[in-house]
């Protein structure tokens, strides 16, 4: 019986056709003057906070001060909202859509998983009007560590829910090995959706507990059909 479902947000829920690249580089380059291409430099499940580390030491070529990388995140979450708006590519990951009303119909809590800062987070799921699924989560804002973020959110599910959550009846759902690992990491199973830059077999070679395409059909492990 799975009771409680964690979704990552890029590659897993939607991608946003590369406008977090866009904000990180208009932020970079007002406040520095420099072109940061976070492709050249980062990996996918990576948290924002690690990217903005990463682009001070990689392309700037000195670790910047607290309030540097501060900055640096606040002029991400300036642009966001634009570049998300503006994105051609913007698109809800197949099956998505219709697996999420069918999940909180059967009653299952659902939260949220992500290296996103969580004003990142919202600001990704606005354009799609997924939001509204979401009571929880655990952010890039919360920790760098994806499996002490996965682990802020079973917490805080437990505050939204009233009781402890049951890590054997918990799942996350991701799209890398990032994902698993911190999902496993946490004491919790994990569906690995090959939607993002992994394919099925790195997902299963990973040690995702279930490896599938994508969320749609009956390839979920929780069965939202009548």
């Amino acid at each position: 019986m799975i009771e409680t479902v964690l979704f990552d947000i890029d590659g897993t829920l939607l991608v946003t056709g590369g406008a977090g690249a866009v904000a990180w580089q208009r932020a970079f380059e007002e406040l520095h003057g420099v072109e940061a291409d976070i492709s050249e430099h980062t990996e996918a499940g990576m948290t924002d906070p690690e990217i903005a580390e990463i682009v001070f030491r990689e392309v700037i070529g000195r670790d910047g001060t607290p309030a540097e990388r501060s900055q640096a995140i606040g002029g991400y979450l300036k642009h966001l909202g634009d570049a998300v708006t503006d994105s051609d590519g913007y698109r809800v990951m197949p099956g998505i859509e219709e697996l999420l009303p069918g999940l909180i119909e059967k009653g299952v809590l659902l939260g949220l998983v992500t290296g996103n800062i969580e004003a990142a987070a919202h600001i990704k799921l606005a354009r799609a009007d997924l939001n509204r699924f979401f009571a929880f989560g655990g952010y890039g804002s919360d920790s760098r560590d994806r499996t002490e973020l996965t682990r802020k959110a079973l917490e805080r599910g437990r505050l939204v829910s009233g009781v402890a959550l049951d890590p054997a009846t918990a799942i996350a759902v991701g799209d890398t090995p990032r994902d698993v690992s911190a999902g496993h990491g946490a004491g919790i199973r994990v569906v690995g959706v090959a939607t993002g830059s992994y394919t099925v077999d790195q997902l299963t070679d990973a040690g995702a507990d279930w490896a599938i395409p994508d969320v749609a059909g009956e390839r979920f492990p929780v069965d939202t059909r009548e």
